[in-house]
């Protein structure tokens, strides 16, 4: 029983000795705010009422970071406070005010934490919450705290001048406050590393799509080759079974001149069969050529006549003879599309001078009348459907590699 009376009384005492120490410091003690014409930050400082204002006007531009003899200090009523004033003096005009929309911090850990990296406003409500105990609480609290935004804004700071007067700090609290420096050191850069990695796996990701996306369009291309190729052994076929029938007919024709029985009437056996007119059956009558043919013929002669040249030089031709044709097929309104100068120094080393390059002209349906030097497509000529079919054949002449390889006339030779 004895026991807890005593603990009543002991708290009792210490609530006296809190309130009395309060009083004391409201009457001997003055808060004074400060604000700057250029900034919007208020700055609390606290000072005993018979202190000189020139200490806490040196605070103050030690906190701006400009001699505080720059600043001309002014009251709300336009008064003037000199450097050696003091509170009571001005009491009048500066009277005491509550603490209780103010944070009081220490200084010297608040600058410590800036130093670390943290912001003003964090580093003030960590020593405010933490009860300016020690730099390792106050770092504690902004590692619990960090997701918390409503910390992001700065509160209103008091600075006691008293707290702030410089104290040699012993070899066990820098100690402590370089270990603090160092672990936040150490989880910047764990957390740089971690962004490091995840960059790497994003560069590793990136490059698989990029072989993906290249092995899918080799694969494409090695397809169109295949299809190309078998489309050339198809044509070669087809020229060869024309070759062999009109081998054969040639055959049956001069057996019939000279009176020989043909392959049809030796291997009949049983009935004899009327001589048949062999000119009607092997050989019919050919259709005719379309100008798509035509075409396709003109640009084959093109490569194979002039298989000596440079095949770059055989390429630039079916590229320039293309882009005339495009040309003309897009825009037919427009005049310099359907004008070519025979003469132009381009068009010489590149058509001009290729009889086929010419012939291919006038398939299209440019004509050079009398002594003119211009190839003209006239509008009644301008037949879009025959200039697609230009386009078609000049485009697979860019693009294929056999052709031309394979042909009528290459086959007949």
């Amino acid at each position: 029983m004895s026991t807890k009376q005593n603990r009543e009384s002991g708290s009792t005492s210490v609530k006296k000795e809190e309130k009395k120490a309060k009083v004391e410091s409201a009457s001997t003690h003055v808060t004074l705010r400060f604000k700057g014409q250029d900034e919007e930050e208020i700055r609390v400082f606290r000072m005993r009422r018979n202190v000189e204002m020139r200490k806490v006007m040196k605070r103050y531009g030690e906190t701006r970071g400009v001699k505080w003899t720059t600043f001309v200090f002014i009251l709300k009523d336009g008064t003037r406070i000199r450097e050696s004033h003091t509170p009571d003096e001005r009491s009048k005009n500066m009277p005491a005010e509550t603490e209780s929309d103010v944070v009081e911090v220490n200084r010297g850990l608040l600058k410590e934490l800036e130093d670390m990296g943290f912001s003003m406003a964090r580093a003030a409500w960590a020593l405010h919450h933490s009860g300016n105990s020690s730099l390792e609480e106050a770092v504690n609290w902004i590692v619990d705290h960090e997701n918390d935004s409503q910390f992001d804004k700065a509160p209103v700071v008091e600075f006691n001048i008293e707290i702030e007067s410089p104290s040699p700090h012993d070899d066990t609290s820098q100690a402590r406050a370089n270990e603090l420096k160092e672990r936040a050191r150490k989880l910047r850069e764990e957390e740089e590393t971690k962004r490091e990695r995840e960059r790497e796996k994003e560069r590793i990701r990136a490059g698989k799509e990029m072989m993906e996306t290249r092995r899918i369009a080799e694969e494409n291309e090695r397809k169109r080759n295949i299809a190309l190729r078998k489309a050339e052994k198809d044509e070669g076929k087809k020229a060869r079974e024309k070759v062999m029938l009109k081998v054969n007919a040639d055959k049956a024709e001069r057996k019939s001149r000279h009176g020989l029985p043909t392959e049809a009437q030796s291997t009949s056996t049983s009935t004899l069969v009327a001589p048949l007119d062999t000119k009607r059956i092997l050989m019919p009558s050919p259709s005719p050529v379309s100008k798509a043919e035509e075409m396709r013929e003109c640009l084959r002669s093109l490569r194979r006549n002039h298989k000596e040249e440079d095949p770059r030089t055989m390429r630039r031709a079916f590229e320039t003879l293309l882009m005339i044709v495009r040309n003309a097929a897009k825009t037919p309104d427009e005049e310099k599309y359907r004008r070519i100068r025979v003469t132009n120094r381009l068009f010489q080393e590149r058509v001009g001078r290729f009889k086929e390059g010419m012939e291919f002209m006038e398939l299209c349906g440019f004509k050079r009348e009398g002594g003119s030097e211009f190839l003209s497509l006239a509008n009644d000529e301008g037949d879009m459907s025959r200039l697609r079919d230009a386009a078609f054949q000049l485009q697979s002449a860019v693009t294929n590699p056999f052709f031309g390889l394979l042909s009528k006339e290459a086959a007949e030779e």
